[in-house]
């Protein structure tokens, strides 16, 4: 019996779709992971891969990971992601593959609604939105829910991060804390933002060494690279760029009681989240610190109030994390795996 499909990341996922558009030259993969709560939301990333196997072995692990992150923020949502393959690093997409991408998407019949995420925009969707209705992210009125998800992941994190220090460090104020902070795009950068009006002291990392420099220059930061930022001697690191990056190595590297940050599937493996435990270093799982562009581009999709309904669910999640933690120091348990089990509960998969 086939249990994975070869696939150690397939967590029987409902559906793996693979498309392609000779056209357009549109190579995509749509993971749908459950649809237990309700149709499989999740962004579409356009990103070079090493083979047509990790790139879905990401759409795999980031579907799952959105579906626990719409239980856990208490959205009527399932989970699903899109993932479009670039054919070079530095590519960008054209709109002819925004379009074969949106009639992907209508090919499932709104079993997978989508929305922005990396190498992705407003723009972007409204190209896609000409192809389907299952499209979230667009360009709102002011006051109204929805647009980009990016600032309002980047609050959410904030928050979250402001919840962790006070747990692992016993600090109430952010001012003088030192943040470590992987990846300065949408939402690591919005992030460093809010926290430098809270008086911290940043650390700035990014691919794009520049842009890292540039708004560490406009906020007094500090730099150092992409990689080496991990072993920074830092009170918080917060990973904000890809995933993958918690491995047994980097674990045993760091210098930091803390981890929290926006990033997606930060450990590379389960046994990654024991690790930080048995270190003494504080995880905010990442899909419940980063639900805030979900619960954003949801609550558009849905009709589900305004912007300060929006705000309102953002700000649970310092209280969801909390009982995450709660619940870590009750059972012996890493954080992380906390939270997955309150989460396939959630999805009826406990």
């Amino acid at each position: 019996m086939i249990s994975n499909w070869g696939f150690p990341d397939f967590d029987a996922h409902e559906g793996v779709h693979l498309f392609t558009d000779a056209a357009s030259g549109l190579q995509a993969v749509i993971a749908v992971h459950s649809t237990h709560l309700g149709p499989a939301a999740g962004g579409v990333r356009f990103w070079h891969y090493a083979d047509s196997d990790r790139a879905i072995t990401d759409a795999l692990r980031l579907s799952r990971g959105m579906s626990f992150k719409n239980a856990m923020a208490g959205l009527p949502m399932g989970g699903g992601k899109g993932v479009v393959l670039a054919s070079n690093p530095g590519d960008t997409i054209t709109q002819a593959q925004l379009e074969a991408f949106g009639r992907a998407v209508e090919s499932l019949g709104g079993k997978y609604v989508t929305a922005e995420d990396v190498g992705m925009s407003e723009a972007s969707m409204k190209i896609i939105a000409t192809q389907t209705r299952h499209v979230s992210g667009l360009p709102v009125a002011a006051g109204s829910a929805g647009g980009d998800p990016g600032p309002y992941t980047a609050y959410g994190v904030y928050l979250g991060v402001k919840a962790a220090a006070k747990r692992g460090l016993g600090v109430d104020s952010m001012k003088g804390v030192h943040v470590a902070i992987q990846g300065v795009g949408s939402v690591g950068g919005g992030l460093a933002k809010l926290l430098a009006k809270d008086g911290a002291r940043l650390t700035l990392a990014d691919v794009n060494a520049g842009r890292a420099q540039a708004l560490a220059d406009e906020l007094g930061a500090a730099t150092a690279g992409a990689e080496a930022i991990l072993g920074v001697e830092a009170d918080v690191v917060s990973p904000n760029a890809l995933g993958a990056i918690l491995t047994e190595q980097s674990i045993d590297a760091l210098k930091t009681k803390v981890i929290a940050g926006g990033a997606n599937n930060q450990l590379e493996t389960r046994e990654d989240g024991a690790r930080l435990a048995e270190r003494g270093i504080l995880y905010a799982p990442d899909y419940v610190i980063n639900a805030g562009g979900i619960i954003n581009v949801a609550l558009e999709y849905l009709g589900q109030g305004d912007e300060a309904e929006v705000t309102a669910r953002i700000e649970r999640i310092p209280t969801r994390l909390i009982e995450v933690w709660d619940e870590a120091d009750r059972s012996g348990s890493p954080s992380s795996d906390v939270a997955d089990m309150l989460a396939r509960r959630l999805i009826g998969r406990s």
